[in-house]
């Protein structure tokens, strides 16, 4: 019997209770109840990470998609969206196309819009041709 597409492309669970020590890099849903001392990379443009009230991360997060309602340790960049809960709180910079920000949700550093978020490498872009007059 074949399963729904959903299913089939994956979900990643990371339970209250647990630790985790070391980078988690991942392809389309992560779900943070537990900690993470590491950062967390998607590796998809669909990915999408949600933090939990009881979730933390000690690290930084390059996640397209990002959900916070609980703590975070470090930057966020956030390519797509990111959506900061009534509970979150961050302690680090929020690098995001979009934002949505809800009552109570703190944030301790700055928010940054940004057209085009990657990675440190992207950041070097070739200068664009000049144009001459003889053009």
């Amino acid at each position: 019997m074949r399963r729904k597409k959903n299913a089939d492309q994956g979900v990643t669970l990371i339970a209250a209770g647990t630790r985790i020590i070391g980078d988690v890099h991942f392809k389309n849903e992560l779900f943070v109840y537990g900690h993470v001392e590491g950062n967390l990379v998607g590796e998809d443009d669909k990915a999408s990470v949600l933090i939990s009230e009881s979730g933390s991360v000690t690290g930084e997060v390059r996640v397209p998609n990002v959900t916070v309602n609980g703590r975070v340790e470090g930057d966020i960049f956030a390519r797509v969206r990111v959506e900061l809960v009534e509970k979150a709180a961050i302690h680090g910079n929020v690098y995001y196309r979009l934002i949505e920000m809800q009552l109570g949700a703190r944030v301790e550093g700055q928010l940054v819009h940004a057209e085009d978020i990657g990675s440190a490498e992207d950041n070097v872009h070739p200068l664009p041709e000049r144009k001459t007059n003889d053009e």
